[in-house]
């Protein structure tokens, strides 16, 4: 299985971030995709590349979510395009989008941003990775018109809308990864999106050390545990584990261009 989307650079792994590279491995789990976070004028970024070029088969991607789209101007972008030129460990943009639960950019502030980091990937040649949250409309709408050209790739990371939303990604060529929160007993609205996403669409992410899946919510969420979200799922789409890991993996590897163990499936 591969986590396509973690924290692992965060404060919270500092104690024990071998150990849970090898948990993950131990679990079965092949591939991480790191996601940095933080203030593009700091050293967050770096952080989030220099874990991805430590360990085998952690990969990194880069771009300012829109908590922070208040900090992002001319040096971060800059600085953000230097890590990608810098490291082939870097393999897409993001996390980009908007957050109007927060709300803690201006939301005019956080289009403009979304807009202008899409452009900036596509420029890059890189997929992007969407955080959207009550916000499934405004994403729709800026998706369909920045992202309707011929290769554009993305994936709408811990998808938390309606089927509907699932639909109209999907005609505009998006994965759609599910997190933990698929498997909270509250969580039905997920389950419903879920069943309309077909295997060849799928991608499963822990979003840790956020969003730990039962049976284990209330501690700190790490690779390994994606195992347990892949199962929930694959019993909602009536299919044996194994066959949704060989999916998804083989979404991952296909959307990235990328080999495992010398295999892209």
């Amino acid at each position: 299985m591969i986590d396509s989307h973690c924290h692992i650079d965060g404060e919270q792994f500092d104690g024990d971030r071998d150990d849970v590279v090898q948990r993950a491995r131990d679990a079965g789990v092949t591939a991480m995709l790191n996601i940095g976070t933080g203030d593009p004028h700091s050293d967050d970024f770096r952080r989030a590349v220099a874990v991805a070029e430590t360990y085998e088969g952690v990969y990194a991607s880069v771009g300012v979510h829109p908590h922070d789209a208040k900090l992002y101007d001319d040096k971060a972008e800059a600085h953000l395009i230097e890590l990608v030129k810098s490291s082939t460990k870097v393999i897409a943009w993001g996390e980009i989008g908007l957050d109007f639960y927060y709300d803690h950019s201006p939301r005019d502030v956080q289009v403009e941003v979304f807009r202008r980091q899409i452009r900036t990937a596509r420029e890059l040649g890189l997929p992007i990775i969407i955080h959207s949250r009550d916000a499934d409309d405004e994403t729709v709408e800026i998706l369909t018109e920045e992202c309707s050209w011929s290769g554009f790739r993305g994936i709408m990371h811990c998808f938390g809308g309606t089927p509907q939303m699932a639909e109209a990604l999907m005609s505009l060529g998006f994965l759609i990864s599910f997190a933990g929160n698929v498997t909270f007993k509250k969580a039905e609205n997920l389950r419903d999106a879920a069943r309309v996403v077909p295997l060849d669409r799928l991608l499963i992410e822990t979003d840790c050390p956020f969003l730990t899946p039962v049976p284990f919510r209330g501690k700190r969420n790490e690779p390994s545990f994606v195992v347990h979200t892949a199962k929930f799922l694959a019993d909602l789409h009536e299919i044996e584990l194994s066959e949704l890991a060989e999916a998804t993996t083989r979404n991952f590897l296909q959307f990235f261009c990328l080999e495992i163990n010398g295999s892209n499936v």
